[in-house]
């Protein structure tokens, strides 16, 4: 017959212990998590890039095609390791990370939604409608961790600042290509 300390001796050969897991751990594995989505979004990108973008009209603007995967790889990071800032400083997760933590997932969902929409349906206008929902709740997101941890707002605002030029961008490129549009 088990007794309740046996149960509990049981249990615990199958659960992690944070004292095993490496201090740096969850810092690293927040840093890392929105490149999946980026690493997925790329699958997408690069078959349509030298084809279906590139027939684009863009604007002098427009930065090269080289420059995104740096500045998204660094945007990534930054915002991945403010997560890790906010979790950290509110204990985990738990009831008070919920709106700080549940507008950082909903911002890098629908960042992560934007790829499939512009590149791979070619739908320019509901691009543009994900940046700027993007925009809206990676704004949210950051005026909430401001409370929080004033150094994980402040890693945010590169990624606002090209948030807003990427907006801008889909918009000149979806009126620029109305031809082309898949809408």
């Amino acid at each position: 017959m088990d007794t309740a300390s046996s149960k509990v001796k049981k249990l615990n050969r199958f659960t992690v212990s944070m004292e095993v897991i490496p201090a740096w751990a969850p810092a690293v594995g927040f840093a890392l998590l929105p490149h999946a989505g980026g690493f997925l979004g790329s699958t997408i990108t690069k078959k349509e890039i030298l084809v279906w973008y590139e027939s684009l009209e863009k604007p002098s603007w427009c930065p090269p095609n080289w420059a995104f995967a740096p500045v998204w790889g660094t945007l990534y990071t930054s915002m991945g390791y403010g997560s890790y800032l906010v979790w950290k400083e509110l204990g985990g997760f738990n009831e008070k990370s919920v709106v700080p933590l549940g507008l950082y997932a909903g911002q890098l969902a629908l960042n992560w939604a934007w790829t499939p929409i512009f590149f791979g349906t070619h739908k320019m206008g509901w691009g543009l409608v994900t940046l700027l929902l993007t925009t809206g709740t990676a704004t949210a997101t950051t005026a909430s961790w401001y409370n929080i941890s004033k150094t994980a707002a402040y890693l945010m605002v590169p990624y606002l600042a090209w948030l807003a030029m990427a907006s801008a961008l889909n918009y000149r490129i979806w009126k620029d290509n109305c031809d082309k549009n898949s809408e």
